[in-house]
């Protein structure tokens, strides 16, 4: 991890889940884990906060809010997609409300972090990698100004917190429900 300007600032969403990976997701913030030695700190507004995780499946009730949230957060910004619902639908796949292709069906998503429910150090993992991404849009977007809208290339290739790569899911991609 590179040398950060700021600290960056999560806002949290957790769509319809088991709450396994929400509750991670807010372990990674307690002391234990101890996301704030990279200077996380979780907001709840999105004007406030540099990265979005999502956990739990989309569907057509939660995509619209998903995405209004999304378009409230300033540029630069890093969506990390946590969990196995929210990278591609996870064991509620197949079920008929739920989109097949998880959070990217909805927003662009530039880290995965797959798992059933994810450790808190995977999630760790991802807001720091999310750290780095930031500071190269930063830069990008001090070369180019006027360029503050996110492309499809730089969204499309995303960093994978592990090994795991949500388009080796069977199935992920399936038709979605909208």
């Amino acid at each position: 991890m590179s040398y950060v300007s700021k600290s960056p600032w999560v806002i949290h969403y957790d769509g319809s889940s088991c709450n396994g990976c929400d509750i991670e997701v807010l372990a990674a913030l307690t002391p234990l884990y101890d996301a704030e030695r990279f200077g996380v700190v979780n907001t709840g507004n999105p004007k406030h906060a540099d990265i979005f995780i999502v956990t739990g499946g989309v569907n057509a009730q939660n995509a619209p809010i998903i995405k209004q949230i999304y378009d409230q957060m300033l540029e630069p910004k890093i969506v990390v997609a946590c969990g196995a619902c929210a990278c591609g639908g996870g064991v509620y796949q197949s079920c008929y409300n739920v989109m097949h292709e998880g959070t990217r069906a909805v927003i662009p998503v530039d880290a995965y972090v797959p798992g059933c429910a994810v450790k808190p150090e995977s999630i760790i993992d991802a807001v720091v990698a999310g750290i780095d991404l930031l500071e190269e849009k930063a830069k990008k977007m001090k070369k180019n100004p006027a360029d503050k809208e996110r492309t499809d290339a730089d969204a499309g290739h995303g960093a994978h917190a592990s090994v795991a790569n949500v388009d080796d899911v069977p199935g992920a991609g399936s038709a979605d429900v909208r």
